[in-house]
Parts: structure tokens; sequence; C-alpha cells
């Protein structure tokens, strides 16, 4: 197995940016239904989203969130971070067949705890869908 490790404290610096981009299908949110347990009929039945303020089925917010957990995992600070904690608001629906570009930001960075703050936001076509922050525990190189 080859070694595999993102971003070192001493690596990262502010402003520091890096983004992933899903099209959210409906099989994508039946599954994520199955998985959690989350049947809301606002996600899963056209006819009940349909008499709601949405006029459609939507995704799930966490979907949104995470999309947001892969770019922190897999590229910004990626392989070897610790996820502490995630502030999110929710803004607008993501509906059946919208393409989410979620996108995070490094915003501080604490050098004695390991600590970095990040800005995490999803858009679908240039409208904010999520926002909030993250903070990531960051393997130090010594």
């Amino acid at each position: 197995m080859v070694n595999q490790h993102g971003y070192y404290l001493e690596d990262l610096s502010i402003g520091i940016t890096s983004s992933y981009e899903k099209t959210v299908t409906a099989k994508d949110i039946d599954a994520f239904a199955a998985i959690t347990g989350d049947t809301n009929p606002v996600h899963l039945d056209q006819e009940y989203a349909a008499n709601t303020p949405f006029k459609a089925r939507i995704a799930h917010g966490m979907i949104s969130a995470g999309l947001i957990s892969t770019v922190l995992g897999t590229q910004l600070p990626g392989p070897g971070c610790i996820y502490l904690d995630q502030q999110i608001k929710f803004r607008a629906p993501v509906y059946i067949d919208d393409t989410v570009i979620a996108i995070v930001t490094v915003e501080d960075i604490n050098q004695r705890r390991g600590r970095v703050i990040l800005k995490t936001q999803c858009y679908v076509n240039d409208k904010l869908v999520a926002d909030g922050t993250a903070t990531m525990m960051v393997d130090k190189k010594s």
C-alpha cells in the first residue's frame, strides 16, 4: 500500500482552496435515504413534494454536507486529517439533477493546536445552497 497523506499543517496557507462537483440524481437521494433511514417524503415522493414550497423532490441537505466532507477528506486538507466540527446553514434546496459544487477554503491555521478552520460552501449554478465552516485536526510533519 502506498503511503497516502494530504497536506501537513506546515504546507497549508490561508486562502488555499479546493472543490468537488457532483450531479445529484434521484438514485443518489434514494440511496442516501436507504443508508440513513431519512425517508422524509419531500425527498422521496414526487406527489407529496409537489404540494410543498419546493414543488418537487429535493435532496437531503446532508448530501451537500457529504460533498464538503469529500473535499476535506480527500483533497484539502486530505488524507490524514480528522474532521472535528462542522457548522452549516442550508440556504436553498438542491433538486434532482442539480450539479453541486462543494468549495473549501482555508481561513485560519492554529499551528500550536494543529487545527485548521475552513470555509465550506456549496453552489448550484452560482447560487449558494450551503454555507458554513469546518474545523480539522491536521498532522504536523514532525
